[in-house]
């Protein structure tokens, strides 16, 4: 990735909306170049879709968690286990204490707590420990 496809994605980011001849003319380059980049971003993976952000207010009744899994052997084996939850919103792995942290998002706190003692009942999960995100910041 050059700095134009950095800049093409930092304003993808800010408006994921945008027109490709808006995006053009942001950047001082032809259309076709931002859909070949565009497109090529998106084979490439680096791009995975577009969203809408929503306001906190309209999102104000959800319950958000990060969940850090500590696993007791292969954690290989654990993803596809906890992938399957529907509120499960993004898995990550990662190093340190804990080697697993899983986005969580419910509608009522009863099925945040029925969601947590589900994924700790998997076996292979040794520890965990959650944290409810109070707000969020985009940039």
């Amino acid at each position: 990735m050059d700095t134009l496809d950095h800049q093409l994605i930092g304003l993808l980011r800010d408006n994921a909306r945008a027109t490709v001849l808006h995006l053009a003319a942001a950047l001082g380059v032809s259309r076709a170049t931002v859909q070949n980049r565009m497109r090529r971003l998106e084979r490439e993976g680096v791009i995975l879709g577009y969203s809408v952000r929503l306001q906190a207010p309209a999102e104000a009744t959800r319950i958000r968690a990060l969940m850090l899994i500590l696993v007791d052997g292969d954690g290989d084996a654990l993803i596809p286990l906890i992938q399957v939850e529907p509120t499960v919103r993004m898995l990550h792995t990662t190093n340190g204490r804990w080697d697993l942290i899983a986005e969580i998002e419910t509608e009522t706190l009863a099925e945040f707590d029925r969601v947590l003692r589900r994924i700790r009942m998997i076996p292979g999960v040794a520890n965990s420990e959650t944290s409810l995100l109070l707000s969020s910041r985009a940039f």
